[in-house]
């Protein structure tokens, strides 16, 4: 990372450094219609679990984090307005629908590594021992104190789709391997119209966790599923952690696929810019050698999804592959771009007119707890730039 004013810190990413004057124009003001925001936003101390998912809400002017088992609810100065707390599942990435007001966030019940690790240390008695993969949804007019019982502010809708794929297994040079696509679950999830379009009723964008398995072929991609969630009303039911529900689609409207090369825990955020059209993935980097692993990228969203048949699997199957956005760095030998930005994995969301919040995750030297930044960036479609 290179100092290039006391406004801002350009993340080069091997493109060539722009000039001070240039980079002053994205500094002051952000836009007429979007408030003065402030640069930073600090959680405080939270617990065990890192920061996930980040999401503003203009209309009540806060903003709202998730802790992995926990949800919070700060105003623009940090303070806490409200918590819920008690979850035993994993909460991921979140988005606000301004459709609506509420936010939308994954929350995955499994029997992994992950799950066994949230859920060591509970009565077994209080546990489902069935796997789980839902759509969470906040009411943040609710959340007005701190350690509130999900059952007050949550309502849940579940999604089959991911849960199959999790649970079937797949005949991958000749040996049956579980996890259909290598998946792991659910996690990036984001608000956005329909695929193409920069108008309309928000649909929800669910993204795989991804495995990362070495071994294996089939993981190279990305896997966004597509709802229409204007019937969700009928599914949405509070959740008993006990005995999970199954009330929620039979299938996606949509089962996008993307090809960056295997990460490890697929998408982990996922973001929609308005300013753009374009959607934004953060990841934590693959181990495969023949990829780039780079840690963010854009999916193009004014070019169509093309159906074609995906690479790596044994038995030929087509699907509708989207495509990376241009930018960035470019790895020619697989086609792929991205960048290789250290943040963003546990927490970005769109501002407008190219700003986002990025989280940028630590531990609180006092407490020893996890901790979260939001921090002001600006992306000018080639480089992002953190505003000091």
């Amino acid at each position: 990372m290179m100092q290039i004013s006391s406004v801002r810190k350009v993340l080069g990413f091997g493109c060539a450094m722009m000039a001070c004057s240039t980079l002053m124009l994205h500094a002051q003001p952000l836009h007429p219609d979007i408030p003065p925001l402030p640069h930073t936003i600090y959680s405080g101390p939270q617990g065990d679990n890192h920061v996930q998912g980040i999401a503003y809400d203009r209309e009540r002017n806060c903003v709202y984090m998730s802790f992995t088992t926990s949800f919070i609810k700060l105003d623009m100065q940090g303070r806490l307005v409200g918590s819920v707390v008690g979850l035993t599942g994993h909460l991921g990435c979140m988005a606000l629908n301004p459709d609506d007001g509420c936010v939308y966030a994954s929350l995955e019940y499994k029997h992994d590594v992950i799950g066994k690790g949230l859920q060591k240390g509970i009565d077994p008695d209080m546990i489902d021992h069935t796997n789980g993969f839902y759509v969470a949804i906040f009411d943040p007019d609710r959340i007005t104190r701190p350690l509130m019982p999900a059952s007050e502010v949550m309502k849940t809708v579940f999604l089959e789709e991911p849960t199959r794929d999790f649970e079937d297994s797949v005949c991958i040079n000749g040996t049956m391997v579980p996890h259909r696509f290598g998946c792991s679950g659910i996690d990036g999830l984001a608000l956005a119209p329909a695929w193409g379009k920069r108008k309309g009723r928000n649909r929800v964008y669910m993204a795989y966790g991804i495995y990362g398995d070495l071994t294996r072929s089939d993981n190279d991609y990305q896997v966004i599923l597509c709802y229409d969630i204007r019937k969700w009303k009928k599914y949405a039911q509070p959740l008993s952690q006990q005995h999970l529900h199954h009330s929620g689609p039979k299938k996606p409207d949509e089962k996008y696929f993307l090809h960056t090369g295997n990460t490890e825990w697929g998408i982990q955020n996922l973001a929609y810019d308005p300013a753009s059209g374009h959607m934004l993935a953060a990841v934590y980097p693959g181990k495969k050698k023949q990829w780039p692993g780079y840690s963010l990228f854009a999916i193009d969203g004014s070019q169509k999804p093309r159906m074609q048949r995906l690479e790596g699997l044994q038995e030929p199957t087509k699907g509708k592959v989207l495509q990376l956005l241009p930018s960035g760095l470019h790895d020619p030998s697989t086609g792929t771009w991205g960048w290789n930005l250290k943040y963003g994995s546990t927490g970005i969301c769109a501002l407008g007119n190219g700003y986002f919040y990025i989280s940028h995750n630590a531990r609180d030297k006092q407490t020893g707890k996890q901790c979260a930044t939001l921090h002001l960036y600006h992306w000018d479609g080639q480089q992002w730039h953190m505003i000091e």
